[in-house]
């Protein structure tokens, strides 16, 4: 006789569990490992073990994880609704960069840590310190152990701007009695869109609502505009075009693309944001051995009229670089699956191109696409076409950059949804901070 599901799954857990108690104590090597690649900071490497960064404050406090940049930078004005009703907030990142820029934008009474290590020795010691109110997770972070530890404490799991990529849901159906096993202890999912509402909820996920997308409601991303007018001085009336978070086999694309436009534009400029900076020095050499002139922000190389192409490798400047830019194409659609957020190039008024495969931003899309803001492209010919006929016709750009403006406006609402959802579990605080404040 097979074990029902659901056994069979509680059995998996359990397997999960030891493997991660055996793992612990070899964890420091893969740490060090990582930091020496610079993907985890060396000082701060004992966040991921689950020892606090500061001390607990008095009253309520609610755990928020964000995994990258983006994530964080969406679920920031929610933290900041929290901490205007009195209430702390300690939000966890799991990347370097992410950590550098959310400690920069994080409102006051909120903290910052490096998110727990998902093995039972580093959670318990993160959730005894901290003792979360609730746990409010972004978009697609599902841990097992963190999930399971936050039940059986009784801490309410909440899922916001919630997504499920076609490739994470037909993994989770393949593994249906896991994934309910998960799915079951959120207390609430809010979702981007009713396609990954009924996804969660085929899973085993309720309540589950819709609220859109939480990235729309974010402003428009910072720049230093010091910084803006010296390098805008310097490009001149140079056409510019920026491709932003690029994948492997897309900046030579893109070097191929300019020295194609260069034989009937010799002035042109072109920006290469890479996905992950810490490849650009690989990027930079590969265009160079193509012949073609790069300069890297990151290494202070400033550039001339005749450079190439300027590599955008620093963090946290992604609002400059669009900004300088009249057109943007947004990465991991030409060579790779998926797509990035078009949302901030729409924000920031710059004609939009990318491939087509972007099915991890597909409302987005849609909605861009409908609205005749954004161009997609099938192949290196296509894309070049397309952003030569951008740089050389403005009145087409001005009306991509106005109808993305309006998709924007449209689309907006997320925010407020997703407060008026989280009411129910934060008015319970408020009331829990005043009580303690008599006390």
């Amino acid at each position: 006789m097979k074990p029902k599901p659901a056994l069979l799954s509680r059995i998996m857990l359990r397997i999960y569990r030891g493997f991660g108690m055996m793992l612990y104590p070899f964890m420091g090597p893969f740490l060090r490992l990582r930091a020496n690649k610079g993907k985890e900071d060396r000082k701060r490497r004992y966040e991921r073990y689950g020892y606090p960064s500061t001390d607990k404050p008095s009253g309520p406090i609610i755990w928020f994880h964000a995994a990258s940049v983006g994530e964080s930078m969406a679920v920031i004005p929610v933290v900041e609704h929290v901490n205007s009703l009195g209430i702390s907030t300690i939000m966890t990142t799991g990347t370097v960069t992410s950590a550098q820029i959310v400690r920069k934008r994080l409102p006051r009474g909120s903290f910052h840590q490096y998110v727990p290590l998902d093995l039972k020795p580093a959670l318990e010691r993160f959730l005894d310190h901290w003792q979360p109110d609730a746990a409010i997770f972004t978009e697609s972070e599902i841990w097992p152990m963190t999930i399971l530890e936050l039940t059986q404490r009784n801490i309410p799991r909440i899922l916001v701007n919630a997504r499920m990529s076609d490739r994470s849901f037909k993994r989770w159906k393949n593994a249906s009695g896991l994934a309910e096993t998960l799915f079951e202890n959120f207390s609430h999912v809010i979702a981007q869109s009713e396609l990954d509402a009924e996804r969660f909820r085929t899973l085993g996920a309720r309540p589950v609502e819709i609220s859109g997308n939480l990235k729309v409601d974010t402003n428009a991303l910072p720049y230093d505009e010091i910084e803006y007018n010296q390098l805008r001085t310097r490009i001149g009336n140079r056409p510019c075009w920026v491709a932003v978070s690029t994948h492997e086999g897309e900046e030579e694309s893109v070097g191929k693309i300019h020295s194609t436009l260069k034989k009937n534009i010799p002035n042109l400029f072109t920006i290469i944001v890479p996905r992950h900076p810490d490849r650009a020095p690989g990027i930079a050499a590969m265009l160079r051995e193509n012949g073609l002139k790069v300069s890297q922000r990151s290494q202070n190389q400033n550039f001339d009229g005749q450079t190439d192409i300027y590599m955008g490798d620093t963090i946290g400047e992604m609002g400059l670089y669009l900004r300088l830019a009249q057109v943007a194409f947004v990465g991991k659609s030409l060579k790779s699956n998926g797509g990035q957020n078009p949302l901030e190039p729409a924000m920031t008024g710059t004609a939009i191109v990318s491939g087509k495969n972007v099915k991890n931003f597909r409302d987005s899309y849609k909605n861009l696409l409908e609205a005749g803001a954004v161009r997609l492209v099938s192949d290196e010919k296509m894309l070049a076409a397309n952003v030569e006929y951008l740089l050389r016709n403005p009145q087409e750009r001005e009306k991509m950059q106005q109808a993305a403006f309006e998709t924007i406006n449209k689309m907006r609402g997320a925010l407020n949804k997703t407060n008026r959802a989280l009411d129910s579990y934060l008015f319970p605080l408020t009331v829990k901070r005043d009580l303690e404040g008599l006390g």
